[in-house]
């Protein structure tokens, strides 16, 4: 390993010292590397890439190798810990890359793994370099490329579930190889983007509204998000997802957007992601919106890439019901988790998660309005007024920079 004194972090290697995680991830990745290869593979120029989960993230330099090695490589160090299962992100992350790295290079929309150590808790992956991110296209200043990365984002989305829809069997063997648990979400909850929701959980937001804004959620709504809860854990359109349909976890290179962060990948309905497709990445932390027409065209976009495999989604109708029910739960589920935390900034003024939940249930009353659901509408647009109200007046979640 070629390190300087001190390594990327700011803390010292030597002599003495206890290493960094900087040091023990590229260290780590050395050995994976040499019982991969046969032979050692020195790395240099360490960078610690600060990645938001719970691994250590970084790039190094390739820098010597009889080998055909892409030049510089990702490190994804996790630490270790006692009894994660079904929630353990190592294990996750491992078998995702796994499996697409299986697939022919024409379906994978990730970078390629390239070691892989299950009791050492590492990956080392291609680099992509210094790609843009979604996010970087949507906060920029290009509406045009922020509208064509968006489209791109969409149909890798597509080709991701069209080339693993038939490989749930081989994930969770996968998995179980990791020692992680291949439970699937239809015996556990949702996973909304930062946690398991547990079924019960769906339950309590009539009570929630009711108690806070008086507002009565009917029987008829009820079984409408009953309805769309089975679809979601139905067998039908299962394939692989990444669950943190964030912009930032996403690259636009030539080849089109490749995903990044698998540390909550699991197998569920295709359909669960399509509602963020209607929701703009609903559980990433600072969701905007998107200009009218920009969802409609996003989801033509991944349909076009799904619907050789899945014929029946050719109907508009069908479509655009199932669609409207992913959007209903996924509603449904960010306002029970934010409903607490706002309450905590009462008074505080408006919040841009306050604007972010009454923009999505105007716009949820709109669709159930065209699909002629008057029940959904009434009670989505009841529950925006009571919001606004409460939360605002006129409040309404700006569009992303490139749009405005």
């Amino acid at each position: 390993m070629i390190l300087d004194a001190s390594s990327t972090d700011g803390s010292p290697v030597g002599a003495g010292a206890e290493p960094s995680p900087v040091a023990t991830a590229v260290a780590t990745a050395e050995s994976v590397l040499a019982q991969r290869f046969g032979s050692a593979i020195p790395l240099a120029d360490p960078e610690d890439l600060a990645g938001s989960g719970p691994a250590v993230v970084v790039r190094a330099r390739v820098a010597s190798s009889a080998f055909s090695l892409p030049r510089t490589l990702v490190i994804k160090h996790y630490p270790r810990t006692e009894g994660a299962g079904a929630g353990d992100s190592f294990a996750r992350e491992a078998a995702s890359y796994q499996l697409f790295t299986a697939l022919p290079q024409e379906d994978r929309v990730c970078p390629e793994l390239l070691a892989l150590d299950g009791d050492k808790r590492v990956l080392v992956i291609d680099d992509l370099g210094r790609a843009p991110t979604l996010e970087d296209k949507l906060r920029g200043s290009d509406s045009r490329a922020a509208e064509n990365a968006l489209l791109s984002w969409a149909r890798s989305l597509g080709r991701m579930h069209a080339s693993t829809a038939s490989r749930e069997a081989d994930f969770h063997a996968l998995l179980r190889r990791l020692r992680g648990s291949p439970r699937d979400d239809g015996e556990a909850g949702f996973y909304d983007g930062e946690e398991m929701v547990p079924l019960a959980a769906v339950a309590e937001l009539p009570a929630l509204l009711h108690d806070s804004f008086g507002v009565v959620t009917s029987d008829a709504v009820l079984d409408a998000v009953e309805r769309a809860a089975d679809n979601a854990r139905s067998v039908s359109y299962r394939a692989f997802s990444p669950v943190d349909l964030w912009p930032d976890n996403n690259l636009i290179t030539g080849s089109g957007v490749r995903f990044l962060d698998f540390e909550h990948g699991r197998i569920r309905s295709a359909l669960t992601d399509v509602a963020h497709l209607r929701v703009p990445f609903a559980s990433s932390p600072q969701p905007l919106a998107l200009p009218a027409g920009m969802s409609e065209a996003m989801a033509a976009a991944w349909r076009a890439e799904v619907v050789e495999l899945w014929p029946a989604l050719a109907d508009d109708g069908l479509l655009s019901a199932y669609t409207l029910g992913s959007q209903l739960v996924l509603v449904w589920l960010s306002t029970w988790r934010d409903l607490p935390r706002l309450a905590d900034t009462r008074g505080a003024g408006p919040t841009s998660r306050a604007a972010a939940l009454v923009t999505w249930w105007r716009d949820l009353t709109t669709r159930a309005r065209q699909l002629g659901d008057t029940a959904v509408a009434d009670h989505a647009a009841a529950v925006a007024d009571a919001l606004d109200s409460r939360f605002g007046p006129n409040l309404d979640l700006a569009l992303y920079p490139a749009f405005r």
